[in-house]
């Protein structure tokens, strides 16, 4: 009878300890109590668990106050009640925060380090924490500018941590320590007088500053905490449950913090890279509802800082996530809808990328719809109105998934759209933004369905924008085109092909095809033949075209036939021409056997590269599958260095493993000669990979080089020919490729920051044409 009972005591305190967990983290959501009666009873169960669970509740607590910033005062006022009935407890708390903070901030986690300062702050409004050593703190993150030779968005990090608390907790600091916060905030002023903001151009999502002006973000914060000092310090917006325990919490006792220097700038420091606030709807947008707060209202800064802390805490749950937006607090006294899709639009445009994955804001989009479907599916469609109408200005990254997001948003909603207010697009150069975006749109709704579905929801008036018929073009096919060279090899790999003819039959049918590049008739050898290609390609894609399955099974069978006729680069550029040739109307298909090539190593990167900028593909070359192609071509690129890099460090960690290993085998006797035949076949693996990873750098910096080339030759004769042809160099050709090349620095900007000096020296050099060279200034600024 003894043992059951014996084993209930031994897991209750992890049942204990689950349980305040629990509680700790559900405090604030909606219950059927105050949350003033919530929070002390909640104060109460923690005060008497605290003998036996302190270092479980202050692990717990330090936790939620790094990842649940939207319940910050809720915390704060737990932690202020805690620290009245408990001083010692108060005092531990401070200190484990501060250990966190400074573990943070050594870790590069500088997000969640603004949420630890903010709640630091936030403390001496519950009398935890005396004001004068939290002025004190800030002393010594504003001294932060001072520092010579640290990078600018170091000095960023620590005003935007300081300024984004003032919210929170200036009138108290300003009441106790006046002069200390005038002096603060005057060496503020002077710092972002002398900030060099080169970097907005290329993360602004609208070039024009009408009908809201795009402010850098600590400019834009600036004003607003101006504002909020001119209005003494009076904020409407944030939650303070602590007001209603004033009287319990003004006897309490407070801490002083430790001193807190900031840690030291190091080669491994990586700071968040400098943003540009989003701004899209102001109170003109809903003359219904309540006044939307203006935007350098620090009440504006408060909502969209909590309602991108609500996405950050439950983006992985879409439904979770959106229901938490919706009961948002105080959600009657502002258009909390206005707010939810602009905060979204934000992230999702945010430049170089958006916080999460594209396809998430989707979804929240659509599970927002569901839960409010009287009212947001509205502001949704005069947010997708006003984004269409201001397409002229916005940036090429930002219109891809506008692209990306309208069209799946579409199909979940049977692809309805009122497109006759559209039709403005009709009448402008197809190569407008407007009319580009209707047909990137229709595109990629095809994608998401099949041709005739778009064909059918689109109106007549639009079938110059309809996507083509995704169907294979196949030269041989045709009895008109008897004369072409190759035709009757082509019509024998066709029966050789459909009898499942072996890689050496189709050999010496190739055999007989004519080298158009050679006069005498020497082709023993498989040197480049262009026809060879062509006839190869063109039959087996055609032979291959029914499905996606069908044309990889092709290219797994012929392999051997494909890498022999592509040995050469010009063979494996020709390859991708044939391709191209073949399925011009069927982008989908060229974006996904280019990338089946690359994997298989019939082409490479490069190929891929110089393919993209070639001549032939000139006609297509602002078009959004093309980018896409190039982009997934780099993203493989870099995916290969780092699997081996990967596989390099973790053999020298086996080898360094098998060292430390028998040092500690002092005991056994082993003659050196046994370590040597131990360690001989690491050794020798780590100096293939080692020549591996040199080799796939030399081939990723190439790829780079290649492509930067590329782009300065283009750009170069664009505007050398507007030069001379006193032409306006800003067409809509020169805003695509210009913001392309933006976007590859941007998308891929980790990896191309090791190569900057090679580029500096090579390509962005000083004679470059200034247009050009602005693109890579303004990124060299970005982490400057």
């Amino acid at each position: 009878a003894g043992q059951p009972h014996k084993r209930r005591r031994t897991s209750e305190p992890s049942e204990i300890e689950e349980r305040l967990e629990s509680l700790i983290c559900r405090v604030g959501e909606k219950s059927n109590s105050s949350l003033e009666s919530n929070l002390e009873g909640l104060a109460g169960v923690l005060e008497a668990d605290l003998p036996n669970y302190k270092s479980k509740i202050l692990r717990i607590l330090c936790t939620v106050a790094r990842l649940l910033p939207e319940k910050l005062t809720v915390y704060t006022t737990l932690v202020g009640l805690l620290n009245a009935r408990n001083y010692n407890f108060g005092g531990e708390f401070v200190e484990a925060m501060i250990r966190q903070l400074k573990e943070c901030l050594k870790v590069n986690m500088y997000n969640e380090a603004v949420h630890l300062v903010r709640f630091l702050s936030d403390l001496v409004n519950c009398h935890v924490i005396a004001a004068p050593s939290m002025v004190a703190m800030f002393e010594n993150f504003v001294s932060v500018t001072q520092e010579e030779d640290v990078p600018q968005v170091r000095c960023d990090w620590y005003m935007f941590a300081f300024l984004s608390s003032l919210p929170w907790v200036g009138k108290e600091l300003y009441e106790k320590k006046d002069a200390e916060m005038d002096r603060l905030l005057s060496q503020t002023e002077n710092y972002l007088k002398r900030r060099q903001k080169i970097h907005v151009p290329m993360l602004q999502v609208w070039t024009a500053d009408k009908p809201h002006p795009q402010e850098e973000y600590l400019d834009c914060l600036w004003s607003q905490i101006q504002k909020l000092k001119k209005d003494r310090w009076q904020e409407r917006h944030i939650l303070r449950p602590y007001l209603a325990f004033d009287s319990i919490l003004c006897e309490a006792l407070q801490h002083n913090l430790p001193p807190f220097t900031p840690p030291p700038h190091t080669e491994d420091s990586v700071y968040p890279m400098p943003r540009v606030i989003f701004r899209m709807f102001d109170y003109t947008d809903d003359p219904e509802g309540p006044v939307m707060p203006g935007s350098h209202s620090v009440e504006r800064f408060v909502i969209e800082e909590n309602l991108h802390c609500i996405i950050k805490s439950h983006w992985k749950e879409r439904k979770t996530c959106a229901a938490q937006l919706l009961s948002y607090p105080g959600n009657n006294k502002i258009p909390l809808n206005y707010h939810i899709v602009e905060v979204i639009f934000a992230e999702l445009f945010q430049l170089p990328s958006p916080p999460h994955i594209e396809v998430m804001y989707t979804t929240l989009l659509i599970e927002l719809c569901k839960l409010q479907p009287g009212s947001l599916p509205q502001v949704l469609a005069q947010a997708t109105e006003m984004l269409y109408m201001r397409l002229d200005t916005m940036n090429t990254t930002c219109v891809d998934r506008f692209i990306n997001w309208f069209s799946h948003h579409l199909s979940n909603f049977q692809f309805r759209w009122s497109w006759e207010d559209w039709s403005d697009c009709l009448t402008q150069d197809l190569e407008k933004p407007k009319p580009k975006f209707v047909r990137e749109v229709l595109e990629k709704c095809m994608r998401l369905s099949y041709h005739q579905r778009i064909i059918d929801i689109v109106p007549a008036s639009f079938s110059v924008l309809s996507p083509a018929n995704p169907v294979c073009v196949y030269k041989y096919g045709d009895e008109s085109n008897r004369s072409l060279p190759g035709y009757t090899v082509a019509l024998c790999l066709t029966i050789a092909i459909k009898n499942k003819a072996s890689n050496d039959e189709i050999f010496s049918i190739l055999k007989d095809v004519p080298n158009p590049n050679q006069d005498d008739d020497d082709d023993e050898g498989f040197t480049f033949n262009p026809l060879k290609i062509e006839v190869f390609v063109q039959t087996l894609l055609h032979l291959a075209a029914k499905s996606f399955s069908h044309s990889f099974s092709a290219l797994a069978k012929f392999h051997e036939v494909f890498k022999t006729l592509a040995e050469s680069d010009e063979g494996k550029l020709h390859v991708l021409r044939v391709v191209y040739e073949v399925w011009k109307n069927h982008p989908q298909m060229i974006a996904v056997l280019v990338d089946k090539m690359i994997r298989t190593q019939i082409v490479d990167c490069a190929a891929v590269a110089n393919w993209i900028f070639s001549s032939e593909l000139a006609h297509d070359f602002t078009r959004f599958y093309i980018w896409e192609i190039l982009h997934s071509t780099i993203r493989k690129m870099n995916k290969h260095v780092l699997k081996i890099h990967k596989e390099l460090e973790e053999t020298k960690a086996r080898l360094a493993r098998q060292h430390k290993r028998r040092d500690s085998d002092d005991d056994d006797d082993d003659d050196d000669r046994s370590s040597d035949r131990e360690d001989g076949p690491l050794e020798e693996q780590i100096e293939r990979l080692q020549e591996k990873v040199e080799s796939a750098q030399s081939e990723q910096k190439n790829l780079f080089l290649v492509i930067f080339q590329r782009f300065i030759m283009l750009l170069t004769e664009h505007l050398v020919r507007c030069e001379t042809g006193g032409i306006d160099v800003f067409t809509p050709w020169y805003k695509s490729c210009i913001e392309r090349l933006q976007q590859i620095f941007l998308q891929h900007h980790q990896i191309i920051q090791q190569y900057m000096v090679t580029l500096e020296n090579l390509l962005f050099t000083a004679e470059l044409d200034h247009h050009i060279l602005a693109v890579f200034q303004q990124f060299c600024a970005l982490q400057a």
